[in-house]
């Protein structure tokens, strides 16, 4: 592994960033009301002529105390900024409130993460989603994705489909380079890449490996786009490494699917992978490792999102390193014939062939 960080701060601005730190959950909390609460999207509708206090908390029907506290935690959050007593948007509050990507971020932080990562400490501790038990009594959150409460369902596959579907369209021409006929789907879930295989090729057919929670929600999905003749699904417990995959598949596809597991797992679901095969068969992982961005904001909610796993998740995994991956396809007896990197938003696909 390479270098990364540094300690050039001065001592005044290491001990401001401390402090960043140690309010951060509730100067959080503070963007978020702003946002929710209307104050942001005001302040962006009048970004030319700013608003007062007063001016805030009428238009937003909350009281001025309300408006008060709230704009002030702004300025030092540095989503406004105050000119002759009115306040104004700064650009970062405006992609606070309009940027897609953040608000799925925020939302999943919000409604998947924050209460549950008090029991962050006990989750290392434990090697445990100590998290997760805010939801309710399971052992992973994909488990219990089929029966957490609406808002939180829906947050977190927001954030889990912002990321895969922006890589989809560079990922399907890649795939289908090699014009598969027969499919297998790692890890569905609600069918999305599947249903996009058939739009883009008539002749292939896809199988996908899923919880039975999960493939109740793509068999709605799928028979909804019409095609429940060409996809159909094959419910197992993925991470039950005595149960071999179905055979015979051109193109065995792991999308955002292994930084869901530890390194152990992923070993054997690389190698089941090799194994459900055709002879010219190529196993294809797409993921989001986090040395391989090229912003640094990037590189900082990934680092983030890989203690979601800890804490929420499983307790085991991460959003990985690609050395990790490359190894682990190594000792699954298989290797990178090629890696496609700066697909969709910040994904790299490994396309990955036996050894022979």
């Amino acid at each position: 592994m390479k270098n990364y960080g540094s300690d050039e701060k001065s001592a005044v601005q290491a001990k401001f960033d401390a402090q960043k730190i140690a309010f951060a959950p509730i100067m959080f909390q503070a963007a978020k009301s702003m946002r929710n609460l209307g104050i942001l999207d005001t302040l962006d509708k009048n970004r030319k002529i700013g608003l007062t206090i007063e001016e805030v908390a009428q238009n937003c029907k909350i009281s001025v105390y309300g408006a008060k506290v709230l704009l002030e935690a702004g300025i030092s959050l540095e989503i406004v900024y105050v000119k002759d007593d009115k306040f104004f948007l700064t650009k970062t509050g405006w992609f606070v409130q309009n940027d897609s990507l953040t608000t799925v971020n925020l939302d999943f932080t919000h409604d998947v993460n924050y209460l549950g990562f008090y029991e962050l400490e006990e989750s290392i501790k434990n090697g445990k989603p100590e998290g997760l038990k805010v939801f309710g009594k399971w052992d992973t959150v994909y488990e219990a994705l089929a029966h957490l409460p609406a808002q939180v369902r829906k947050s977190w596959f927001a954030f889990d489909h912002y990321y895969s579907d922006n890589a989809f369209p560079e990922a399907l021409p890649i795939i289908f380079e090699r014009k598969p006929k027969k499919i297998l789907d790692v890890g569905g879930n609600t069918g999305k890449f599947s249903i996009k295989c058939c739009e883009f090729d008539a002749d292939v057919n896809v199988t996908i490996l899923d919880l039975p929670g999960q493939l109740n929600d793509a068999y709605k999905n799928i028979e909804n786009h019409g095609f429940s003749d060409r996809i159909n699904g094959h419910a197992m417990n993925l991470l039950d490494s005595s149960k071999p995959f179905p055979t015979g598949y051109d193109a065995v596809w792991m999308s955002q699917f292994l930084d869901c597991f530890s390194q152990e797992d992923i070993l054997h679901l690389i190698t089941r992978g090799k194994n459900a095969l055709s002879p010219d068969g190529a196993l294809y992982i797409l993921e989001t490792y986090w040395d391989k961005q090229k912003y640094d904001a990037a590189m900082y909610s990934l680092h983030a999102t890989s203690l979601y796993f800890t804490c929420i998740a499983n307790g085991c995994s991460q959003m990985y390193h690609s050395d990790d991956m490359y190894k682990l396809v190594d000792k699954a007896g298989m290797y990178v014939e090629k890696a496609v990197d700066n697909i969709g938003v910040s994904h790299t696909m490994f396309i990955c062939k036996p050894k022979k």
